[in-house]
């Protein structure tokens, strides 16, 4: 009697580790559906939330890649930024179709994943230090092309010559709904079937949860750990794309503010469903976490300089609910 007595706060609290970023979403949806009966938890308001997530949740889910092989990619802000500048400018000062700009902005911007791997693999720079040199990097590159300014239809160039590009309807849809969502799902759905359901999502968990013994185990750690910044850089090159579709023009340095809410939803992600390791579900709910909370603030007239402040709480709030008292 007292041996089951002892063992069920244990099993409560483990149920309140495992479950931790579902509790709190749940009961954020509660509290503002409390405070804001009529206009929270409303169809419309959900499909804003779902939204406002999806250029978050797509750049984290290129981290989150990065994170299964134990890596950190801090470059991904700047990544988006980059793609950005690039989508737009061929657009605009080049007059370029779409099926032409989007690849081309793509593999351009895939040059931020071979310096990382260079640095990373090569030389190797532990991760979090080469990647914050290429995020200082590729964010000057990117002001630099533009000029330090913002680049939009009827803009000239740099130089002051005119300009007559137009940006294409279907690259305007990309960051509308419901294409923008659509999107958003079908990239969380195609990695969490590749880390959980391939051999190669395996091996890259493998190498993520001791290298050596990857190595031993005759994994190519070093191509693994390429391809994985290559997938992160990728999904932060989308990202920036969307974003510029989005807001229908290349802003200064963009891509920065997407930097650690990415990281959070990753980090947040790592710890749904006691799975303690990157996934992509959990990324997802992760980024929904953060989406929920800043959109319910927001609508409470919150102070946006407060917002930080009460969306750093909750968030320590859910991560310690998973990860206190883990051994």
């Amino acid at each position: 009697m007292e041996k089951s007595l002892k063992k069920r706060p244990l099993s409560v609290l483990q149920s309140i580790n495992k479950w931790g970023t579902i509790i709190a979403i749940v009961v954020l949806l509660a509290f503002f559906t409390v405070i804001m009966p009529d206009i929270f938890l409303t169809s419309s308001n959900i499909i804003n939330i779902l939204r406002s997530i999806s250029i978050v949740t797509i750049i984290a889910i290129g981290l989150t890649v990065s994170l299964s092989v134990d890596g950190f990619d801090l470059s991904i802000g700047s990544t988006a930024t980059l793609s950005s500048s690039l989508i737009v400018s061929f657009f605009v000062w080049y007059n370029l179709p779409a099926g032409i700009a989007i690849p081309l902005a793509i593999v351009l911007t895939l040059i931020v994943a071979l310096i990382n791997v260079l640095l990373i693999v090569k030389i190797k720079i532990p991760d979090l230090f080469a990647t914050l040199s290429t995020m200082f990097i590729f964010e000057g590159v990117a002001m630099t092309y533009t000029g330090g300014g913002s680049i939009s239809e009827g803009m000239p160039r740099l130089d002051g010559s005119p300009t007559e590009g137009k940006l294409p309807v279907v690259f305007d849809k990309m960051g509308e709904t419901p294409w923008i969502i659509m999107i958003m799902i079908l990239v969380v759905i195609i990695v969490h079937v590749f880390l959980n359901h391939t051999k190669h999502g395996r091996y890259m968990y493998m190498i993520g949860g001791n290298i050596e013994a990857a190595r031993l185990s005759g994994i190519p750690v070093n191509r693994y750990k390429t391809f994985a910044y290559v997938i992160s850089t990728l999904f932060a090159a989308l990202g920036g794309i969307i974003l510029a579709s989005y807001l229908g023009s290349a802003q200064i340095n963009s891509g920065a503010g997407y930097l650690m809410p990415a990281v959070a939803a990753a980090f947040i992600g790592s710890s749904f469903a006691g799975n303690g390791k990157p996934n992509a579900i959990g990324t997802f709910i992760g980024a929904a976490l953060v989406g929920i909370l800043e959109n319910g603030l927001v609508m409470m007239s919150v102070p946006y300089y407060s917002l930080n402040i009460v969306k750093g709480m909750v968030l320590a709030l859910a991560l310690a609910s998973t990860y206190y008292n883990r051994k």
